[in-house]
């Protein structure tokens, strides 16, 4: 980070060039951009004046994200240095910044979260291949363990992670940064798509960013950002479309630097797929998911990153039976995703709900309502033995289309076990 400048003004020269004249007008634009995002905030003059003093505070993350939807750039860029970039070893770093707004150029910056002027190494080199085998072991418990748990260990493995960065010897150092970014992506990973929490997601992939680019890891970079389109996709603000495509575009701006496997930009490809389906072009989707479909048929294999274990050819069909379905195509959706669950493997447990949620919405357009419950038990199964809260949202998605076949006793067994104890209390804990 740079150098605090006598009072900041970076913040004042930003605020000056959009036309805000005084520390209200700002504050009043801030709350305003908040409101814009979703976010109940409410900003005076006093916290601007303290923004702009000589000694910024860093602001609470709901602030970050208004401010970086105003000014378009990270906090960082606006005079704003995280403590845990400032000299204090003791002070635990708290989310990183929110930046819904952020664009494939600031992603691609010089933004860094660790300070390029490192003290003299105080541990050894060890460390930083024990902090790696504890970043692999968590890759793998991840398909198994509770997310609530994991999430816990994970997140404090990211800030433990964040503070041996720098008491390195240098010529550890890039690989420990690249661990500390696989970390925080992977609790981006469960914050978003098990839990369901999507600000501190977006925190957390932003750290995981800042790490890749510490590590000068492009392919984990563009992992990062290929996650962040997720989070304007699944917001269901059509409004977020450029915002989604953007990173997509960042995401393969790099894979080409890598460069990535054809596992990786088969990926890409199904990720754009989502977007593009959650934002109603399902014609462009399968397009996307045809041309993955030829990588894996045509390229010759080449060795992924042992952190790609998300993806295979099974599930680019999971994706293409779900954008079928959306694009009113049940019968091909039902086919395609019963050979899905018919290839998925064991340990697959978290997707497994997600396909019989897919195949249930399918028996639902058949207008097959006993088949859809029945799928729909089995996936509640599943979530009760492997809770995941993207599959908890097929279902509900499910029950939600089954209204008007609402006094068949399928229904109503349906609901006894959707709304038991443990599924409710599942649903509102993660």
């Amino acid at each position: 980070m740079g150098s605090q400048q006598a009072a900041n003004t970076r913040l004042r020269s930003a605020r000056q060039a959009l036309g805000l004249r005084s520390q209200q007008q700002l504050a009043d634009a801030v709350t305003r951009a908040g409101t814009n995002i979703g976010l109940r905030i409410n900003i005076t003059a006093r916290t601007v004046r303290r923004w702009e003093s000589d000694t910024p505070p860093w602001p609470h993350p709901d602030h970050q994200a208004a401010l970086e939807a105003l000014f378009q750039r990270p906090v960082a860029d606006l005079g704003f240095t995280p403590p845990w970039a400032s000299g204090q070893p003791d002070t635990p770093p708290g989310p990183g910044p929110v930046s819904p707004a952020i664009t494939a150029s600031s992603a691609a910056g010089p933004v860094t979260m660790f300070p390029q002027r490192l003290p003299a190494a105080t541990l050894p080199a060890s460390i930083a291949s024990d902090y790696i085998s504890i970043t692999s072991a968590h890759r793998h418990m991840y398909w198994s363990v509770p997310p609530a748990h994991l999430h816990d260990a994970v997140a404090a493995h990211v800030q433990l992670g964040v503070r041996l960065v720098t008491t390195v010897p240098d010529a550890a150092r890039r690989a420990l940064a690249a661990a500390v970014s696989e970390s925080s992506l992977l609790a981006g990973r469960i914050e978003f798509f098990d839990l369901q929490h999507p600000i501190p997601a977006q925190a957390s992939l932003v750290t995981a960013l800042q790490a890749a680019q510490d590590a000068q890891d492009i392919l984990l970079g563009s992992a990062v950002l290929a996650h962040m389109a997720f989070i304007p996709a699944f917001s269901g603000d059509r409004k977020r479309a450029d915002e989604a495509r953007d990173k997509i575009r960042a995401a393969r701006a790099f894979a080409r630097r890598g460069p990535a496997s054809p596992e990786m930009l088969a990926w890409l490809d199904a990720v754009e797929a989502e977007v593009e389906t959650r934002f109603g072009d399902t014609r462009k989707a399968l397009q996307l998911i045809h041309h993955a479909e030829d990588i894996f048929a045509t390229e010759e294999p080449r060795p992924s990153p042992p952190w790609l274990d998300w993806f295979s050819p099974v599930r680019l069909a999971g994706f293409k039976g779900n954008t079928l379905l959306t694009a009113r195509q049940p019968r091909p959706a039902r086919e395609t995703l019963q050979t899905v669950l018919d290839q998925l493997p064991e340990e697959s447990a978290k997707q497994r709900s997600v396909f019989l949620g897919d195949l249930a919405a399918a028996a639902v357009a058949e207008d097959d309502p006993e088949q859809a419950c029945v799928l729909a038990e089995e996936a509640l199964d599943h979530l009760a033995r492997h809770w995941y809260a993207t599959g908890m949202d097929r279902i509900r998605a499910v029950r939600e289309s089954l209204t008007k076949w609402e006094s068949q006793s399928c229904i109503r067994r349906l609901d006894e076990r959707l709304y038991d104890w443990n599924t409710t209390v599942s649903a509102l804990t993660g």
